[in-house]
């Protein structure tokens, strides 16, 4: 199984856009994903979820998390990082075996000219302590506004070919 997650809570976000961008490629390449958007986590999750209790909400997402076996997190730029409800996420999920000796993919996006080279380096640091293995092949998409048409594609040729080579990598990984 992979899931595709969109690591912000904000709704109607270009991160989803970007990931569901991602759906279809893998999608054309024959593979089945999952989209986990981050706005969807139970609104209480720090105070049901966090150590040891469970939710309703939060076991549907356990349960996708541990049937998942590559991960493909994409990771707008928040405040020099990436978003605290990516590590909320981490950090309400059964430790180790929820992404031990895993694989993952890392695409960090900004409304800079960057692309979330720190939140994404950041990141590679929490994916390490957790054992998830990550591609090489990090993408960093700036100026996200900039990338999307009027209806919320990726339209620019250099990072359509971008994504489509860490897709073949990330397959391959």
């Amino acid at each position: 199984m992979l899931t595709i997650i969109s690591a912000t809570n904000r709704p109607d976000s270009k991160t989803l856009k970007v990931a569901k961008h991602y759906q279809q490629e893998f999608a054309d390449r024959g593979l089945e994903s999952k989209i986990l958007s981050l706005e969807h986590l139970p609104t209480d999750v720090l105070n049901t979820d966090m150590y040891g209790k469970r939710s309703v909400a939060f076991t549907e997402i356990q349960n996708l998390i541990s049937t998942t076996e590559k991960f493909l997190f994409v990771m707008p730029e928040y405040n020099g990082s990436y978003p605290g409800v990516l590590k909320v996420l981490i950090d309400a999920c059964n430790f180790p075996e929820s992404f031990s000796n895993k694989k993952a993919a890392l695409t960090g996006l900004s409304s800079g000219k960057y692309g979330n080279i720190r939140g994404v380096d950041h990141f590679t640091g929490v994916c390490h302590y957790i054992n998830l293995h990550v591609l090489p092949t990090r993408l960093h998409i700036p100026n996200i506004v900039t990338e999307l048409n009027a209806d919320g594609k990726l339209y620019k040729e250099d990072t359509l070919r971008f994504i489509k080579d860490q897709v073949e990598r990330f397959i391959k990984f």
